[in-house]
Order: C-alpha cells, then structure tokens, then sequence
C-alpha cells in the first residue's frame, strides 16, 4: 500500500489543526505534501511526518468531494459584492 499519494486520508498529529482529518492534494516532494483540513481549507504544504496516515482514499480531483468529505461549507457571500 502507497501511503504518500493523492486523496489519501491522514489525521494532522502536529500544528495548528493537530488532530484532524486531512486529505492529500498534492504530493510535492519525498518529504512534502499539499493537504487540506476542515479549518483551514486552502491548500498548504505539510512535512509527511506531521501526518498519520489511514486506509481511507477519496477521489481528489474533483474540489467538491474532499469539501463534501471534509464537511467543507463554502459560502456564496465571499463571492458577492457589497453594494
């Protein structure tokens, strides 16, 4: 089983977001990887050794499903003008 791959699930055992689920965008280096966690959602770079790794994998290609697994709410009022 390759641990360090696209849409594999960890849990953040270091940082800020210690303790929660993670899903991997990006692998960027042997050492780094791009994840996305529920109170940060933009991606960011993270060492592979602040992860723990589980058997779990989603489809992260598509935005929408690590949100939807994630719990992600984007609001559509970011996106609208104040007039």
């Amino acid at each position: 089983m390759v641990l360090v791959e696209k849409g594999r699930v960890c849990i953040k055992r270091f940082g800020r977001d210690a303790g929660e689920k993670a899903v991997i965008t990006k692998v960027i280096d042997k050492n780094f990887v791009g994840i996305v966690t529920k109170t940060r959602p933009k991606e960011r770079k993270c060492n592979i050794k602040h992860l723990e790794f589980l058997n779990e994998k989603i489809d992260a290609s598509n935005t929408s499903n690590v949100e939807a697994y994630l719990e992600i709410k984007r609001s559509a009022e970011k996106h609208t003008a104040k007039a």
